[in-house]
């Protein structure tokens, strides 16, 4: 076992995207619980399970949960941008969020949500004075469990995002993203039981979810994990909570790849638009280089296209240039 630091306070604050009554427990810990919170956030809230990941991914062997300070800021930036579970420990700040959709701008969110958490750390500090600040050295680790195709291992870098390259850079981030779907980095899920037990029931889910209602395939997952062993106590302790959560996850991720697919779409129908266009413009140049009448010109493009002649004179004003 490690030896605990001196300093280590026991203070928690998890706070949610709403603001609801804020109840408070015998520890003095301020908790914000909605219906939009995340089942991953849930299932790290607690100090056990989360200490727990950080050996895992970390190969340490800390054993006393009270070494963990937790500092979450929900919403410090936008609607969309969460950061589900961050934590001091050993001088360390370790920021772990967990992502169902993967996003190249993802070390842009985390630098916006570090830059808000170091300013919540150093509120009482004097930045102005000649003694440097100390900071908890961060890490930047995003688990991803989408059903898009993603390697074991992602190394993402802000500087991927800078309009300039250069040699070195002024200012760099690195967040790590490990993919914790099933078949997928065993290693680190065989090492941590509650992660791995996570993967197998949302794995479930969407399976269920595939012939049968969400809210039944939730329900079946919910059951059959229960008697598996697989987050057996948490969902035995959480269940109507878990269930709402698990709807609503399931619900936003099904809508993101709906907004994706329809994206792809216009993008699709925007390039066929394009290539429509640039094809008449072809058409048109060549009928002038034959010397073809105006009029003859238009006839093709009608014929060759299927426009009308009202369409098809539109674009012989855009691209004929002058009479013959």
């Amino acid at each position: 076992m490690q030896k605990d630091t001196k300093n280590t306070r026991s203070k928690e604050t998890v706070q949610q995207i709403k603001d609801e009554p804020v109840s408070e427990i015998e520890s003095g810990t301020h908790v914000k619980r909605t219906y939009k919170s995340r089942l991953f956030e849930m299932l790290f809230s607690e100090k056990k399970a989360l200490l727990e990941l950080y050996n895992a991914m970390n190969g340490t062997d800390y054993e006393d949960p009270q070494l963990l300070e937790i500092n979450t800021l929900e919403n410090a930036i936008y609607m969309s941008m969460r950061n589900d579970l961050s934590f001091i420990i050993d001088s360390r700040l370790a920021l772990y969020e967990h992502q169902s959709t993967y996003s190249p701008n993802l070390p842009l969110r985390c630098l916006m949500y570090v830059a808000d958490l170091y300013s919540v750390i150093t509120k009482d500090a004097n930045l102005y004075g000649t003694k440097a600040v100390m900071l908890p050295t961060p890490r930047f680790v995003i688990f991803y469990n989408g059903t898009g195709k993603m390697e074991d291992v992602r190394v993402l870098r802000l500087s991927d995002t800078f309009t300039i390259p250069e040699q070195e850079y002024a200012l760099e981030l690195t967040a790590v993203m490990f993919n914790i779907n099933q078949g997928h980095n065993k290693k680190l899920l065989d090492t941590c039981k509650t992660l791995k037990d996570y993967s197998v029931y949302v794995a479930r889910v969407r399976k269920y979810a595939g012939s049968m209602s969400l809210e039944a395939a939730v329900e079946m997952a919910i059951t059959e994990c229960i008697r598996d062993d697989i987050l057996a106590e948490f969902l035995r302790k959480n269940r109507a909570e878990a269930k709402s959560v698990s709807i609503y996850e399931y619900d936003e991720e099904k809508h993101m790849r709906h907004v994706k697919e329809e994206g792809r779409q216009e993008g699709l129908q925007a390039g066929r638009q394009n290539g429509l266009q640039e094809g008449i413009r072809v058409l048109i140049e060549f009928c002038r280089e034959l010397n073809c009448s105006r009029d003859s010109s238009k006839d093709q493009v009608a014929e060759k296209f299927g426009l009308d002649l009202d369409q098809a004179e539109k674009y012989m004003v855009k691209y004929w240039k002058g009479q013959r």
